[in-house]
């Protein structure tokens, strides 16, 4: 880390680190923060960026290292000491009282009283001056609710300004903002950068990382990567520093078999035509063809989820249509998805997968029951029997199919997530992020059983943060970026390095 111009740093944190049971979430991380710039925080999931946060705002606290705010030693142990200290964070979903007014929300908890009652006079003074920093003019005496997510993301803003900070954290504040949104968000981060003001920027647009921001850190693994000047950090540089991977290490020439040639001449069992939805994807185009593996590459953030959850009706998209066998459907639910044969396996097993006080046989027959139906009630016999089919078939180590899904491995609790679908005979299956946080041996049999399924007919729309596994297993990858698609690789394109100039919009080998 090079220590010049330290003599302006508003914050330095040093030798950071942070455990839980099993894993180094931040090991000897520094991180230097001067008053009057944007910083953005970059990394991909698990980086450690979150963690970092919570320690600085004092939510966690620290295993090792030191943190200083100007000349002070700090170790905020709550996040309103941090606020006392000057630290100040606002985060993606808008965290106040919709049913207050703006004056409330912006000195919720730090209202005056005189005789036990409140000082509105001095509410709305104060509100209007927190405003008045920011640009914006609002009737403070207006409900919260009654203004757009934009407006209550300048709130939450000014009432961290009410605080009088001296750090501003925003954490993924454009998530829900248009493109007017994002540019006057970016308008007042540059105000207050110039007020003096030291801002961290954490994002998943690289758009907005080059936009606004002076420097960048990244981290990965939990790990620092480095810091540099944002005018000088290449994109595809930053996005192999995120993904650990550098340039020179990877494989340009490394193709597809003969199974993409095949799949292509084959009529798409799916089509997306200028399918989107709004802060959610832009409008895509994309094929899937019966016996094909089309994976989604990208960070965090840039719509590989969103796509998937539209495809299976759980997000129903606004624009565009959806095509099966060349013909207009309908995927307003999961239900609807599901009786067009499709399976969905989600990223978060344990939220979104397993229902994890259901035995193992329960889990593997949900989606072959709510296909048919509740009033054809599978017999328990025949739930065994799938369920022992399934567990032999996939090597589910359970001691019995009555065993409670939420006592089994989470490479076993994957295995049985992929057998409920099975167990439903889908034409298309969704697999988002399917080989994440299970071992080696696991994820072996699941890459195995994909080219098993696609020797027998079946489409897969694939997810993976993970590039040599995009690369080893799909016949074509679309490349999202910034909740669009832009670009689609196959046959010999396939490689890590072509993704990653992909991602970087930077010329493909």
């Amino acid at each position: 880390m090079n220590d010049a111009n330290q003599t302006d740093a508003l914050l330095r944190a040093r030798g950071v680190s942070k455990s839980f049971p099993g894993v180094k979430a931040l090991q000897e991380v520094d991180f230097t923060v001067r008053a009057g710039e944007v910083h953005a925080l970059m990394g991909e999931n698990g980086a450690g960026k979150s963690t970092l946060i919570k320690v600085l705002t004092g939510v966690y606290r620290r295993d090792s290292g030191e943190i200083h705010l100007g000349d002070n030693l700090i170790d905020p142990r709550t996040p309103d000491e941090a606020q006392r200290m000057g630290i100040s964070t606002v985060y993606q979903e808008v965290n106040l009282v919709p049913y207050l007014s703006v004056a409330e929300n912006i000195c919720l908890g730090r209202q005056r009283t005189r005789l036990g009652l409140l000082k509105w006079k001095e509410i709305r003074d104060r509100a209007e001056k927190a405003l008045a920093r920011l640009g914006v003019e609002l009737d403070v005496t207006e409900t919260l609710a009654n203004n757009s997510i934009a407006i209550q993301q300048l709130v939450a803003i000014a009432r961290a300004l009410d605080t009088s900070a001296r750090l501003l954290i925003l954490d993924e504040p454009t998530s829900s903002l248009d493109e007017g949104e994002v540019e006057r968000l970016f308008s007042i981060m540059r105000k207050l950068k110039a007020d003096g003001l030291g801002i961290i920027f954490v994002t998943h647009f690289l758009d907005q990382v080059y936009a606004v921001s002076d420097r960048i850190t990244v981290l990965h693994n939990g790990q620092l990567v480095g810091e540099y000047p944002a005018a000088s950090l290449p994109r595809v540089q930053l996005i192999s520093k995120m993904m650990g991977k550098e340039l020179s290490e990877l494989d340009l020439s490394r193709g597809r078999d003969d199974r993409a040639v095949a799949s292509s001449l084959r009529a798409p069992l799916l089509e997306l035509k200028g399918v989107s939805r709004n802060n959610a994807i832009k409008p895509i185009d994309l094929q899937i063809g019966a016996g094909e593996i089309v994976g989604l590459a990208g960070l965090l953030g840039s719509g590989r989820t969103e796509t998937a959850r539209i495809v299976f009706g759980l997000d129903p998209a606004e624009t565009g249509e959806i095509l099966l066998d060349g013909k207009p459907v309908q995927l307003n639910s999961a239900l609807d998805a599901i009786s067009h044969k499709l399976g969905f396996c989600p990223e978060d097993r344990k939220l979104e997968g397993i229902i994890p006080n259901l035995s193992v046989r329960e889990n593997i027959v949900l989606a072959m029951q709510a296909g048919q139906g509740w009033l054809k009630y599978l017999s328990r016999a025949r739930q065994n029997e799938i369920a022992e089919e399934f567990i032999r078939a996939l090597n589910i180590k359970t001691p019995s199919p009555d065993q409670a899904i939420r006592l089994l491995s989470g490479g076993n609790q994957q295995k049985v997530i992929l057998a409920r679908w099975l167990a439903s005979r889908p034409r298309l299956l969704i697999l988002d992020e399917p080989t994440r946080g299970i071992d080696v041996g696991a994820k072996l049999e699941i890459e195995k059983l994909m080219a098993k399924l696609t020797t027998e007919g079946m489409a897969i729309l694939f997810i993976s943060s993970d590039l040599e596994e995009m690369v080893r297993n799909s016949h074509r990858v679309a490349v999202l970026r910034d909740r669009q698609k832009v670009a689609e690789l196959s046959r010999e394109q396939i490689s890590e390095a072509n993704i990653m100039h992909a991602i970087a919009a930077t010329e493909v080998k």
